[in-house]
């Protein structure tokens, strides 16, 4: 009996481009849509390590915000990533697409609906373009993965 692996290098690829389109998708459109400037997004990004006072107005250019904010999106993204290509990886491109959109609605979910608990401030910005980014993110994270993914089988013991 063979049992297929998850392809590591495909996650981490996956999890770069999902990571790219989810931060560029809140930090340009978001802000569009609910009104305010990226600043804003960038900041609620930062606070999750900076904590709430990053978030105090202005919301202007602050170096230390936006490199906080693109390290916490990269790691958060990449390890949403390698999840979904562990969960989802022997399923094939439909799956991986369509249940990488579920899986980011269940992490927009938690991270709105539960973590809220401990960043009072994301509820605030519940709202259906965070919705719709997170279930892009997943979609994309899944999609990419198995279109990068080289299937590779080892023998169960």
């Amino acid at each position: 009996k063979m049992r297929q692996v998850v392809d590591w290098s495909a996650a981490f690829w996956a999890g770069l481009i999902a990571s790219l389109v989810f931060y560029l998708l809140n930090i340009f459109v978001v802000p569009v849509l609910l009104g305010g400037n990226m600043w804003v997004i960038i900041r609620l990004f930062a606070s999750i390590f900076l904590g709430e006072s990053v978030l105090a107005p202005p919301a202007t250019y602050d170096l230390g915000s936006l490199m906080i904010s693109l390290i916490t999106n990269l790691v958060l993204s990449l390890s949403f990533t390698f999840l979904i290509a562990f969960i989802l990886h022997k399923y094939g491109m439909l799956v991986g697409i369509f249940g990488g959109a579920f899986f980011g609605l269940a992490i927009y979910l938690i991270n709105f609906y539960s973590l809220s608990y401990f960043f009072p401030w994301f509820f605030a910005l519940s709202s259906w373009p965070f919705v719709l980014s997170h279930i892009l993110f997943g979609a994309v994270a899944g999609g990419i993965y198995e279109l990068l993914e080289v299937e590779e089988f080892e023998p169960v013991e």
